[in-house]
């Protein structure tokens, strides 16, 4: 039996290719944005991974350091420390820089810990160059996005901070670029005053120093102690809110990120509903091209069911070679994009399968028009 589709296809094959690709690259951005979203999820948890603490105790009525503004007292440490149960305890500190560099000021997202404590963000499978911080001053270790090398100097606040070390895959919650330097420079360039707003104050009678102060104190357990009820000790004991480390992971992947997952999966089922539109009008498009050889088949006495089975075999192969080349297209632009994309296997099987929902759905158009063709339209041109 003459396969129509084929030979239809055949017939206007450089037509068929290159909109099946102007189509698949609609696909590949809805890739795109699928990755865009999974690599959100992805850099939520990259410094809870690599911190691997069970607690986090922050400011009191405050969600924590990356939802809120917390502060605590660096000491604070101590007292948690001696809690049955804990096995370590280390203040931390989070903020946002502007490093100066000589292609403009790169925004990063600074960890300060102490060298010499019990806990250390920075995991070794993670250095690629160089060292970790072994100094409480002037030392700092710089993700490979950062673009600075190992050895290079940075100018930062009042002092100079030399490169010792370089990671690689290390990024904060909103993507930005990590680097790391010691607690007691991260509480100078973070709660310190230049010497011009510390005359101000004391003329005004204010004489605050916030040194101290840190964002959060970070603790693990030892093993046997149940989490919940530890956590549950600190806040009574201690007046502050401590959340574990699966609500800490939950307030970063649902809280923070939540407005931002709505937005793309908003933008996916637009682009979506697009390409359906789309692939719907191209073979409208190329139904009406073909209307006087669609009569002449009915003509000849070719079944309807055989013309729609034409149509519905281009549509679906439109579809499917969309869905390639959007794939092929997806694969080789992701890794150019600033933060993170991540393309997953499932998320292609889900797209593929409402491609192939939508290439159906498309080809009613040209099928309901095919149906309505007159025979006699094949005579008289």
């Amino acid at each position: 039996m003459i396969n129509l589709a084929q030979k239809e296809i055949a017939h206007t094959f450089g037509k068929f290719i290159v909109t099946a690709m102007g189509v698949g690259m609609l696909l590949g951005i809805v890739m795109i944005m699928m990755g865009v979203y999974r690599g959100m999820i992805i850099d939520a948890q990259v410094l809870l991974n690599d911190l691997d603490v069970d607690l986090w105790v922050v400011q009191e009525n405050t969600l924590g350091p990356f939802a809120e503004a917390s502060r605590v007292h660096e000491d604070l440490k101590n007292s948690i420390g001696v809690i049955d149960g804990v096995s370590k305890a280390e203040g931390i500190t989070f903020q946002n820089l502007q490093l100066p560099s000589k292609n403009g000021a790169v925004r990063v997202f600074a960890v300060g810990f102490d060298p010499y404590g019990k806990i250390d963000p920075i995991r070794s499978k993670r250095i690629i160059e160089g060292r970790g911080l072994k100094r409480s001053h002037y030392e700092m270790v710089v993700t490979d996005k950062t673009g600075f090398k190992l050895g290079a100097n940075i100018k930062l606040g009042r002092d100079t901070y030399k490169v010792v070390g370089v990671t690689h895959g290390t990024v904060s919650s909103g993507g930005d670029p990590l680097v790391y330097i010691s607690l007691k420079d991260a509480q100078e360039l973070q709660f310190l005053y230049s010497n011009a707003r510390i005359r101000s104050d004391r003329s005004r009678g204010i004489n605050s120093i916030n040194s101290h102060m840190v964002n959060a104190v970070v603790a693990t357990l030892k093993s046997g102690y149940d989490v919940d009820k530890v956590a549950n000790d600190i806040r009574r004991f201690k007046h502050k809110s401590v959340y574990t480390a699966e609500e800490e992971k939950t307030i970063l992947t649902k809280n923070l990120i939540k407005m931002a997952s709505k937005q793309i999966g908003m933008f996916t089922v637009i682009l979506v509903i697009v390409s359906t539109i789309i692939i719907a009008l191209i073979i409208y498009t190329m139904t009406l091209e073909k209307m006087k050889e669609i009569a002449i088949m009915k003509l000849i006495g070719i079944p309807n069911s055989m013309i729609i089975k034409m149509i519905v075999q281009e549509t679906l192969l439109m579809g499917v070679l969309a869905f390639i080349s959007g794939n092929i297209f997806a694969h080789l632009i992701y890794n150019k994009f600033p933060k993170r994309v991540v393309l997953e296997t499932p998320d292609a099987v889900i797209l593929f399968v409402v491609v192939i929902l939508a290439s159906i759905l498309a080809s009613l158009v040209g099928v309901k028009k095919v149906i309505s063709a007159d025979p006699a339209e094949a005579i008289g041109g």
